[in-house]
């Protein structure tokens, strides 16, 4: 097993708080504000082993800017999942696809008192003027961001429990929109909508008798996207426990993808249709042209990429990990005609980004910037930066030797001319000297300008976002 995947699938040892990293090169003086990452600080507790990259328990990481310095610190969630880890030095909540060593007791114990997890791992987000850990199978934990401390528990939906969100919420001037699962005999996709001082109010919804595994969904602006996958659960097994979470959701791909479109303003479904079975994590953007409403979502063909998460693949480095294409789907509104989609790049993707802030729902963006794999070297796991020109289909890389990059987050330049005029942040994993470091690149280059030393490594994670106000 090379040394990167025994580090980055390991254990944080320390919670540090450092004022100013080691840096070299330079940050752009305009660069101010921080960023927030979210991701597991351990896949052990005790002598136990989680098993899939989507377990672990949550740490958060923060990164601020400062009059061209950065300062650094780590946290875990302080959450339950985490707490009763290390006092029982045992995995104690079940996660993606762990769970804990049940006796018979516990198994009958936990279908009438589940142990849902509330180490929210995969990403965060200011929510009406909360800071919130967002996880999927588990529950949202707000915290401080200057401190890291944990407030408690974060709800989407007061009125009914959700068991599985969505962890890439939608930001809309001061709307707030993210899709909850809530699983029963019939279940119910629901869509939330939060504002600054309001309750949170129930904008559309669909019944379903299998519900899917969803990771994020599409809106744009008058449009509201689930994108159904046939990675369907029958939702009595999930309540009642009958494997880790993951585990129970089977691939059916002759039911075809179902696309459930819904008005935004009055929440009606306006059009239900299918296409080819396929697979994705990410939506990148939607948007709508005259009686067309088209997405971008990072595809795959099926959900075999969940399979290649296992941490035992990945360490065995005998099967190359599959990437996703960046696709465009084009829905006709006004007609029943089948749902086709192109194909804008070739380089195979993860962790889609682009510039959220001002080209979200917009048709004109043109860059997305990701994570991929060096197709010569064929590693298990990603080791380059890409930029994708999805206007004309080119991409350039960033890739350095026993490097192995973070989710790329792009920062605007307030005075930009250009759509890619701004840089990229990247946590990136050295394999030779054992730690990591915050890459800094200029975007339209997609060249390095500095990089600020982390004395410890940091685990492999998921999303972060940069934020201004903090």
């Amino acid at each position: 097993m090379r040394k990167a995947f025994e580090i980055g699938f390991g254990t944080t040892e320390n919670e540090l708080v450092i004022d100013e990293l080691q840096l070299k090169g330079k940050i752009p003086d305009w660069v101010e504000g921080t960023l927030l990452r979210n991701g597991p600080g351990t896949f052990k507790a005790g002598n136990q082993n989680y098993r899939h990259w989507f377990d672990g328990l949550a740490m958060l990481h923060k990164f601020t800017f400062r009059n061209g310095t950065v300062s650094y610190a780590n946290k875990f969630l302080q959450c339950k999942a985490y707490n009763e880890a290390k006092l029982n030095e045992k995995i104690s909540y079940s996660e993606f696809a762990t769970d804990p060593c049940y006796s018979l007791f516990d198994r009958v114990k936990g279908v009438f008192s589940p142990k849902i997890t509330d180490s929210a791992k995969v990403n965060v987000g200011n929510l009406s003027g909360k800071f919130v850990a967002l996880g999927e199978p588990s529950l949202q934990m707000e915290f401080d961001p200057e401190t890291l401390e944990s407030v408690g528990v974060f709800a989407y939906d007061n009125k009914v429990n959700q068991h599985v969100t969505t962890v890439h919420p939608h930001i809309d001037n001061n709307e707030v929109i993210n899709l909850t699962t809530r699983f029963g005999r019939v279940s119910n996709y629901r869509f939330m909508k939060l504002t600054k001082g309001n309750d949170p109010q129930l904008v559309a919804s669909q019944k379903v008798k299998s519900p899917a595994y969803l990771h994020s969904f599409g809106m744009s602006k008058n449009y509201l996207i689930i994108t159904e996958f046939p990675y369907v659960v029958n939702p009595l097994k999930v309540l009642f426990k009958a494997k880790p979470f993951i585990e129970n959701y089977v691939w059916k791909p002759e039911r075809g993808t179902r696309i459930f479109i819904f008005d935004r303003n009055s929440g009606k479904l306006i059009k239900k249709t299918i296409t080819d079975a396929f697979f994705a994590f990410h939506h990148i953007n939607a948007f709508e042209k005259g009686n067309e409403l088209i997405f971008d979502i990072a595809a795959y063909p099926d959900p075999g990429i969940i399979q290649s998460f296992y941490l035992d693949r990945i360490k065995s480095e005998e099967k190359i990990l599959p990437g996703g294409e960046i696709r465009r789907y084009k829905v006709d509104l006004n007609s029943s005609q089948k749902v086709t989609f192109e194909k804008l790049t070739d380089e195979l993707i993860e962790l889609p980004r682009f510039d959220y802030d001002k080209l979200n729902m917009n048709g004109n963006y043109q860059f997305i910037y990701s994570i991929g794999m060096d197709s010569k070297a064929k590693n298990s796991f990603y080791d380059q930066i890409v930029k994708s020109d999805i206007k004309s289909g080119k991409s350039v890389v960033w890739s350095e030797q026993n490097c192995f990059p973070g989710e790329p987050v792009f920062i605007r330049n307030p005075k930009s001319k250009s759509e890619d005029d701004g840089i990229i942040l990247s946590v990136v994993l050295d394999e030779s000297k054992g730690n990591s470091f915050l890459l800094v690149m200029d975007a339209q280059s997609f060249t390095e300008i500095a990089r600020a030393e982390i004395p410890h490594a940091v685990l492999f994670g998921y999303h972060g976002n940069f934020y201004t106000n903090i």
